[in-house]
């Protein structure tokens, strides 16, 4: 048994005797200690802060149960007026009376969108009298969960390849890929590398050209984890949104830039005819008959009524304001990265092309003086968590870097990053000198080919 498994059991076995639960809660303290900054991780798309009156919420609503509408009536109301708000702001066509709810996650989400497509396919494929063994969903580079939906329900996934120079989907690629077993494509608003929204209106035009020729008609769910509250707000010329009557239904993260705690997805479909039937289930035994069509049953309504808050709090306005401010801190950051010579930006932060990120690689000339990872190492060692990862298919030799900036992201961490930024590339050169140095000096043959 090694040290690490003896530990494991020692910490980690059911305690046998009751503990005081103030000692508890300090020893517990002291190990959470050991995890990152919330504020300086910059990985992440969630959201890190919360004010005082959403943690107030979210204490408020600790026991409330989102599935139980007839226990918590008010809390399905709020449900409810949430989605109307969404329908909305996406465009829905008929935004009083919306097809929709709320989930965990836009990864929830993405389920729900994606068996609606499947089901809608299967039972065209059925009525026609149609083999339907065979179905694949079509999409570009895409989020983990979406490989997750086709290996749980036996789809195969055809994704779009990127390239040097091609970061996201073409109408052109996508095309290329989709047949009569094709239920769907996907359309990510946001990708989840670069953070670059994929064009969806061009694309909804290319299926439109497709069907004219084929007679097949092929829907498309849009991804918009991020994009969803960010484009309404910052870029309303993008034709995104059910504005294209192609788009089937649209999921997006509340607990992303809809400024939601953890916990918060939603799914709107077009009309409630694009819901099949079979997704729906009623209960009886929470005191009244609900219809369920979530994957996930029994789950906090805290995020909920938070994001219902937000939206009332903050409306067009604010949304508007906190979002373009972190545009303009991206901008400002993509700008004095590039100034240092070391790298090629991939995305920029510009609210007509993407979220509010940056993303780079290596300029060529620089990769053989450090590669990303090394410079991820050493930012860490300044607290700052901002990833380095290789491309999906046919880039996986590009490495790249990625910051999101969020609303607590400020100016002044910005200039702090830059500094940290700074330091490090001075301290990958030394050690880089140091290295080639002791090498030139002690001679003999170079065993690293």
């Amino acid at each position: 048994m090694t040290l690490h498994q003896r530990n494991i059991i020692e910490t980690c076995g059911f305690p046998k005797l009751e503990a005081n639960a103030g000692e508890t809660l300090s020893l517990l303290k002291a190990e959470l200690i050991g995890d990152g900054t919330a504020k300086k991780n910059l990985a992440t798309f969630c959201q890190t802060y919360e004010t005082p009156e959403v943690k107030e919420l979210m204490g408020l609503s600790i026991s409330k149960n989102m599935i139980d509408k007839d226990e918590y009536p008010e809390t399905a109301r709020i449900e409810e007026c949430c989605i109307h708000m969404i329908a909305d702001l996406w465009n829905a066509p008929d935004a009083g009376n919306p097809a929709g709810t709320s989930t965990v996650g836009s990864s929830e989400a993405c389920m729900l969108g994606g068996l609606a497509m499947y089901w809608k396919w299967r039972e065209r494929r059925q009525h026609d009298g149609l083999d339907w063994s065979n179905p694949n969903l079509v999409t570009g580079p895409v989020q983990v969960c979406w490989e997750k939906f086709c290996r749980y329900w036996d789809i195969e996934l055809r994704q779009t390849p990127m390239a040097e120079g091609v970061y996201a989907a073409t109408p052109e690629q996508l095309l290329g890929l989709i047949d009569e077993n094709t239920i769907g494509i996907v359309s990510t608003f946001g990708l989840t590398f670069t953070g670059k929204y994929e064009p969806i209106e061009a694309i909804c035009d290319a299926l439109d050209e497709y069907e004219a020729q084929t007679g097949r008609s092929i829907k498309v769910h849009v991804d918009a984890a991020s994009g969803g509250f960010l484009a309404p707000f910052c870029a309303e010329e993008i034709r995104w949104d059910f504005r294209n009557p192609r788009v089937l239904s649209i999921s997006a993260s509340g607990h992303k830039f809809g400024l939601a705690p953890l916990g918060c997805g939603w799914i709107l479909w077009r009309s409630h005819d694009d819901l099949p039937e079979r997704l729906i289930f009623h209960v009886n035994y929470l005191g009244g008959d609900e219809e369920v069509f979530q994957l996930n049953f029994s789950r906090p309504a805290g995020p909920v009524i938070s994001q219902y808050f937000e939206f009332r709090r903050l409306g067009y306005e604010g949304y508007r304001r906190i979002h373009m401010h972190s545009y303009e801190i991206a901008q400002w950051l993509a700008k004095e990265i590039q100034q240092t010579g070391y790298f090629e930006m991939l995305s920029d932060g510009d609210p007509r092309e993407s979220i509010p990120a940056l993303s780079w690689r290596l300029a060529k000339e620089k990769s053989s003086v450090f590669n990303l990872y090394d410079l991820s190492v050493a930012l860490r060692e300044k607290g700052w968590q901002v990833p380095a990862y290789s491309l999906p298919a046919n880039a996986q030799t590009i490495v790249v870097q990625r910051i999101l900036v969020r609303q607590d992201f400020t100016m002044s961490m910005a200039k702090l990053f830059m500094k940290d930024l700074h330091e490090a590339l001075t301290c990958l050169d030394v050690i880089k000198m140091k290295a080639s140095a002791t090498q030139q000096l002690e001679g003999g043959f170079n065993h690293a080919g």
